[in-house]
Order: C-alpha cells, then sequence, then structure tokens
C-alpha cells in the first residue's frame, strides 16, 4: 500500500507540476509539450528527481493510446470546408514532402556520422513527418490567428503524414534485420495498404461510430469517453488489418464532429481536457526516458547539426517543392516549412528499431530527441512571431458573447452580442441594420425586452440577439463592436459586401484606372477571379489605389470586404 501511494504521490505531482508551468509557458511563448517534456527530465536520471525509468515497451504502448487521442480530438475539430481548401497540398507534404525531407536527412546523417546508408535513411523516415500533438498544440496556443489556408494545411499534413513514416521506418527496419530483402512491388503494396486501408477503415468505422453515438443519449463526460474509446477501437482495429492507425482515427474523428449531430461545445470541452491528460502523461514519461548525460559530445554536436539542417534546409526544400502546384504566396510557403514541429511521433517511432534490436538504434533515439527539443524550443517558440513577420496572421474578430448552433437548420446560429459605445449599431434602427441573411431575435435593454415590432433604435449596452449564418458573424461583430487598432490596420476602416459593383467602389473613391476586364463585376467576383474558390480572410487585391482584404469569407465565397485607402 505505501509503494502504491508513493506511486500516487510522485506520478501526480510531476503531472501537476507540468500543468502548473504549462499555464504559465503561453505568457512567454514557449509550447506546453516542451515544459512537460522537461519536467520529465528534471525528474529522471539525469535529473534531481533521480528516477530511473527505461521501460521503452510501456512508453510506446502508452504513446500510442496518447496520440490515438490526440489525433481524435483533432479529428473532431477540422471542418469539412478545411478540407476542400487545402487536402490537396497537405496530401502534397504528406507524400512527397515526407519522402523528399526523410531522403535529404537520411542523406546528410549518413555524411556527417559516417554510417551506412540504411541507418542514415532510418533517422530520415523517423523524423521526417511532422507531429500533430506539436502543430495542435502550438498552433491553436501561439496567440494569433493563422489565415485559414496555412493553418488548415498545417493541422492536415499533421494528421495524414504519419503513414508515409510508419511505412519508411519499418521498411528500413526490416532491411536492417534481413539485408537479403529487396525493394519492390512488397514494399509499394505495404504503403497502398498503409494508406488505403486507413482511410476506408478511418471513414466507414467513423461513420458507424457517429451513428452509434447519435442514438446514446448520454451526459458531455459519457459522450467524450465514448468517443475515446470508439476512436481507440478504431485505431486498433486498423492496425490489426494492417492499415495506419494514427490515419484512421484522425479521420474518424473528422466523421464523427462532421456528420449530422456533430459533437457539441460541451463535448468538445471534455475531449480537449481528455488530450490534454493525454499528451502531457505522453511527454512527461518521454521526458523520463531522457538521459542527457549520454548526449554530450560529438553525439550532441552530431545532433545539433541533423537539427539545424532538418529546419533550414530539408523541411524548406521539401515544402517548396510539394507546393508548387498550388497557389501559395512565398511567405505562406516559407512559414509552412518554419512550422515543422517535430514531437511525439518521431519519438515514438525511434523507439520501433529499439524494440526489434537493431543495433546503434539508441543513437537514433537520443538524436530524435534533441531534434524534438530544438524543434519545440525554436520553432514553437518562435512561430507567433513569425507569422506576424512574414504577415500570415489576421486579427482576431471579437466574439460574440454567446453563440448556440441550431440542429434543425444545421447552418444557423443563434448569436448574442452587447452592443458598445461609438458602434456602428448604435442610433441606427433595428430594421436599418438586417438583411436578407439575418433575423433579429430579441434586444434586451436594462434587464428589459424590446419590442422589435417597433422596429427600435439600438443602444449602446443592448444585448442583441440574431439568428444568422456563421458566415454573417463577422458582419455582426463589426456592427455591435468597435474595430480594434490592429483590425483597423489591417482592414481599413470601411467594409463593404462582395455583391457591391466595382463601379461603385470606382465612383464613390474617384478611382482613375481601372483593369477593363473587371468592368461589370462584383468585388466577390474579383477575388474569385485571383483566388478561384480558395480564398480566405486576408486575401487581398489591388483596385486602383485601393487595397481589398476579405474579411469575411464562407466557402471560398467573400462575403465581406476591409477597404484600406492609399496613404
Amino acid at each position: 500500500m505505501e509503494s502504491l501511494n508513493v506511486f500516487l504521490l510522485i506520478g501526480t505531482g510531476l503531472m501537476f507540476v507540468g500543468l502548473l508551468l504549462g499555464t504559465l509557458s503561453a505568457r512567454i511563448g514557449v509550447p506546453s509539450l516542451l515544459v512537460f517534456l522537461v519536467v520529465g527530465m528534471v525528474a529522471g536520471e539525469d535529473g534531481i528527481g533521480g528516477i530511473q525509468f527505461d521501460d521503452f515497451s510501456l512508453a510506446y504502448v502508452v504513446s500510442n493510446i496518447a496520440l490515438a487521442i490526440i489525433l481524435l480530438d483533432g479529428g473532431l475539430r477540422t471542418r469539412l470546408t478545411t478540407f476542400r481548401l487545402a487536402l490537396k497540398p497537405a496530401l502534397s507534404l504528406a507524400t512527397v514532402g515526407v519522402m523528399l525531407s526523410a531522403s535529404l536527412v537520411g542523406a546528410f546523417a549518413t555524411w556527417l556520422m559516417d554510417v551506412d546508408w540504411r541507418l542514415g535513411l532510418l533517422l530520415g523516415g523517423i523524423i521526417g513527418s511532422t507531429d500533430a500533438a506539436a502543430v495542435f498544440n502550438v498552433v491553436k496556443g501561439a496567440g494569433v490567428t493563422i489565415n485559414e489556408r496555412v493553418a488548415s494545411t498545417l493541422e492536415i499534413e499533421s494528421g495524414l503524414n504519419d503513414p508515409m513514416a510508419i511505412f519508411i521506418t519499418l521498411m528500413l527496419v526490416g532491411v536492417m534485420m534481413n539485408p537479403e530483402v529487396s525493394f519492390g512491388w512488397e514494399m509499394l503494396i505495404t504503403l497502398i495498404q498503409q494508406f488505403g486501408l486507413g482511410m476506408l477503415l478511418g471513414l466507414g468505422l467513423g461513420a458507424l461510430l457517429s451513428e452509434i453515438l447519435l442514438r446514446a443519449r448520454s451526459n458531455e463526460g459519457l459522450h467524450a469517453l465514448l468517443l475515446c474509446s470508439g476512436g481507440a477501437m478504431v485505431f486498433a482495429t486498423t492496425n490489426l488489418a494492417g492499415g495506419s492507425g494514427f490515419l484512421a482515427v484522425y479521420l474518424a474523428g473528422l466523421v464523427a464532429g462532421n456528420r449530422r449531430g456533430g459533437t457539441g461545445d460541451n463535448v468538445l470541452r471534455s475531449m480537449d481536457s481528455l488530450a490534454w491528460l493525454a499528451q502531457s502523461g505522453m511527454f512527461l514519461m518521454l521526458g523520463l526516458l531522457v538521459t542527457p548525460s549520454e548526449l554530450i559530445g560529438d553525439g550532441l554536436i552530431n545532433a545539433l547539426l541533423v537539427a539545424l539542417f532538418l529546419m533550414v534546409v530539408a523541411r524548406p526544400l521539401s515544402v517548396w517543392v510539394s507546393l508548387l502546384p498550388f497557389r501559395f504566396k512565398w511567405r505562406e510557403k516559407l512559414f509552412i516549412s518554419w512550422t515543422g514541429l517535430r514531437g511525439a511521433v518521431p519519438i515514438v517511432l525511434a523507439v520501433f528499431p529499439l524494440l526489434a534490436g537493431v543495433g546503434q538504434t539508441r543513437l537514433l533515439f537520443d538524436i530524435t530527441l534533441v531534434v524534438v527539443l530544438i524543434s519545440l524550443l525554436a520553432q514553437g517558440a518562435s512561430l507567433r512571431y513569425m507569422a506576424r513577420w512574414l504577415k500570415v496572421s489576421v486579427p482576431a474578430t471579437t466574439p460574440p458573447k454567446q453563440m448556440v448552433p441550431l440542429a434543425a437548420t444545421g447552418d444557423r446560429y443563434v448569436m448574442q452580442f452587447e452592443v458598445d459605445a461609438s458602434a456602428k449599431a448604435e442610433g441606427q434602427r433595428l430594421g436599418a441594420i438586417t438583411t436578407p441573411r439575418i433575423t433579429p431575435l430579441l434586444i434586451i435593454r436594462n434587464k428589459e425586452f424590446r419590442n422589435l415590432a417597433e422596429d427600435p433604435v439600438i443602444e449602446a449596452g443592448d444585448l442583441v440577439t440574431w439568428l444568422a449564418p456563421v458566415g454573417e458573424r463577422d458582419y455582426l461583430s463589426d456592427l455591435c463592436h468597435r474595430l480594434s487598432k490592429d483590425e483597423k490596420r489591417f482592414y481599413g476602416d470601411f467594409f463593404v459586401r462582395g455583391g457591391v459593383p466595382v463601379e461603385q467602389l470606382v465612383a464613390v473613391y474617384g478611382i482613375e484606372q481601372i483593369d477593363p476586364l473587371l468592368h461589370g463585376l462584383t468585388v466577390e467576383a474579383v477575388f474569385e477571379r485571383q483566388f478561384g474558390q480558395q480564398a480566405v480572410v486576408g486575401d487581398t487585391v489591388r483596385l486602383g489605389g485601393l487595397k481589398l482584404r476579405a474579411r469575411t469569407v464562407e466557402q471560398g465565397r467573400v462575403l465581406l470586404i476591409g477597404i484600406k485607402l492609399p496613404k
């Protein structure tokens, strides 16, 4: 009994310290995952805790379960509209990008450490893919809003690229264990099996899981536990069938989160807690595996050089090649290159050859740990500054006080805003600011309901509730709230609807010369002409001396545009 209490005290104490420091990490720009990893290292064999832990089999099992929960949570929060926008470039990064990055790192490591080329390429495969846990955690906790094209590409890539990295790792482990094995059709079939079964079982079992959960009447906490256990079953079933369980559980979460009924905000909050528990426990355990004293000397120098080569050569080159067919600005490509975060997945992959008994693989494990530490520290901590410097971030809109989806209508939400003093809506009659897409439901003034039939004048402090599509949220926010300095600087002081004709802007702002091909078009059509159906918030077109910037976008259609006048 005493040993049990000691175990609980140590385990929960480490978790408490990690979570406490994790709440402070966001203030100084350090990824919380790095905090958990460092806490585990400090408590480990070379740290002040002196805990000796080298059970790689247990760490492998725990890490797989944790990654399954994290990927499930990421899929639940991914909207299908982001797949329309970013699936093709993300798939290119997850296949061509991973292969190119692994090959470049493998060649560099072989030359640098003078090892067998198969061992060097194995290291490239292990650290070739980005990590979903790191990407989801760091991008969402960066303190900036990344434009949707870039953020969606990064998140979907991290959810899709594990099969390629696993394939490369297992293939090379097999080759090193049995040198007579040749590269051929069997290898290609294995790769197709990983992707094919992962997609097929993920989508199919995800649809089955969502139907079961839709009919299971349960509270939010129980619903989240059902989701997690169901996701773990999808993960295990797919692995047993020979597919990629990581890909399958991510797609299962995607289907469950987007099918009818979906998952409410309360369920997502419960899932958020479970995902935090999974990733914090996983990184604490991985930190305990680290023995810093073994990294001193040439091993540490080699690891730092490999990490540097990966961040400034291999990842950028693989990103630029993978995104050549797609409409990405150079700033966006550079940011995606820098946000190639490594985390738990490479560490888990580094355990594969250790468990298989491949020689010299403890060296690969140590190098992988250093690469992960450098990635989280250098790339993760600088992400917010890189986003602002490269201008891929957009100002956050003031959210409504309450926003509740209506299940019966699918795309309609009840939104409540409090009107600020000097907001555009102040002093306006309700009917003057109402559009066909939004319906006013009630106005509360001094805790009393106003009669909407009287077409009341909006006053500061009013709580106005609307029924509207999610695409009108920014329009209503701009009506009811004063624009922040960042919003004014980014979008300008004036906004127009996407349906406004170009000739009207020309007449109002006295533009002298415009492209003759733009005559007869609306502003929305001008954006579509330049970006197709791939426009996102923050995209910009120039009209004479005006700078038009997309403010609200719904399924590629630009609904609201900010106007920046010439200086």
